[in-house]
């Protein structure tokens, strides 16, 4: 007589053991997720299929048609639904979420990719909560920005597709406000929202918001966890958007909190990073000097030759700002013609910059036109280098040395009073 029971585990059991049959070389990594599996363990389970799933060049094979894999492409597609979807309940959601845009990443079709992406959302909302679902609908956007950017600009398909990415970045930005960042797999959730939300602006601009959202991208994202060729690409997208972006000012920012940008180094862009650590620093005359060495290379880019006034603009700017700075703070009322000589523009030309600054909030003051003088009361706070921070540290010095004299002084006239 026959037992009723029928173990629910078993199909799923059956198709590792036809994924290990058909790539005999995986057979151990199989024999592990098929064990786990078994024995419900599943915080093991992810981690090991996780880890699978990273090594993508030695565990991803087509899977050949059959009963049990018809219309499955490859062994990632076929873990996912035969084995991870079968105990999705209870796995982390973020970790389902991860898995999803894993095997998405398997895929050589951007529609199919997003076809699985967007099955999960639409089947497993509830289990997925608020984190999960941000995670997954981000990397969702990232494959419609590929079939975004094969469609023609003006057609509705293509207005449509970049209507609804601007209500995800929105509705997007005020979720993440809600899930806490201080975990690890939220800072996740935080990376995948603010990849997708720079890629979309690296397509559609503003060079300035494609910046702000590539620097939340790195406050959430180890370097060590993208590829090298990543790596230069955003450095080299980043400096190009600080340099063209309307606004942008603190180079400090990126070049000195942030080591992307030595991913230029030894490249054909290395001057590139050149050129951030002038702004960084208003070095104006090592700035035209890297100019004149690389113009041939800088005519290579396209939107730099476009705004070529805007990135002039920024260094002299900056130059004020650096001149500004390494003033005492007594001694903030500086002369038209020694800008001029520090900065690199004709005197005339000086009330103009300071007017500029001025206007953009770079530092306050009060110009005197006849006199060709201007007293600075506040400059922009920057993000210093090791010599800045020396130099500071040394007027720091100074200033205690001048504190104490002035209260040895008072002291004697004190007591002789």
């Amino acid at each position: 007589m026959s037992s009723a029971f029928v173990d629910p585990t078993t199909p799923t059991l059956e198709t590792l053991t036809n994924l290990s049959n058909l790539n005999p070389e995986l057979s151990t990594l199989y024999a592990k997720i098929s064990d786990l599996f078994s024995l419900k363990h599943w915080h093991q389970l992810t981690q090991a299929i996780l880890s699978f799933l990273s090594e993508s060049k030695n565990t991803l094979h087509p899977v050949s048609a059959s009963d049990d894999f018809a219309e499955i492409i490859n062994t990632h597609q076929a873990l996912y639904e035969k084995v991870v979807l079968k105990c999705d309940s209870k796995l982390n959601p973020q970790s389902l979420a991860q898995i999803a845009s894993m095997v998405a990443d398997s895929f050589s079709d951007a529609n199919q990719a997003c076809a699985l992406l967007q099955s999960l959302l639409d089947t497993k909302k509830d289990k997925l909560e608020a984190s999960g679902t941000l995670y997954t609908r981000s990397k969702l956007i990232l494959w419609k920005l590929q079939i975004l950017k094969s469609l023609p600009t003006d057609s509705p398909e293509s207005l449509e597709l970049k209507q609804n990415i601007q209500h995800f970045l929105s509705e997007g930005s005020s979720t993440l406000k809600s899930i806490d960042d201080a975990s690890e797999q939220n800072s996740s959730v935080h990376s995948a929202y603010y990849e997708a939300s720079k890629a979309y602006y690296k397509l559609m601009g503003p060079p300035e918001l494609f910046f702000r959202e590539g620097m939340l991208f790195l406050n959430y994202t180890p370097l060590k966890s993208l590829p090298k060729l990543e790596l230069y690409e955003l450095a080299t997208d980043l400096s190009l958007a600080a340099l063209t972006g309307e606004g942008v000012f603190h180079f400090g920012t990126v070049v000195n909190d942030t080591p992307i940008l030595n991913s230029l180094n030894g490249t054909e862009n290395e001057w590139l990073l050149g050129w951030m650590k002038c702004m960084a620093t208003g070095d104006v005359n090592e700035f035209h000097k890297i100019s004149t060495t690389y113009a041939s290379e800088i005519q290579k880019h396209p939107v730099l030759v476009s705004n070529a006034n805007i990135v002039k603009e920024k260094i002299t700017l900056l130059a004020l700002i650096d001149m500004i700075f390494k003033r005492p703070s007594t001694e903030r009322t500086l002369v038209f013609s020694e800008i001029a000589l520090h900065i690199g523009v004709e005197v005339l030309q000086v009330e103009w910059v300071i007017m500029k600054a001025l206007s953009l909030g770079l530092m306050k003051g009060h110009m005197d036109q006849v006199q060709g003088t201007v007293d600075v009361t506040w400059v922009m706070p920057r993000v210093l280098n090791d010599d800045q921070l020396k130099d500071l540290a040394s007027r720091f010095g100074e200033w205690a040395i001048k504190v104490s004299k002035e209260r040895d002084y008072m002291a004697e006239q004190t007591i002789f009073a």
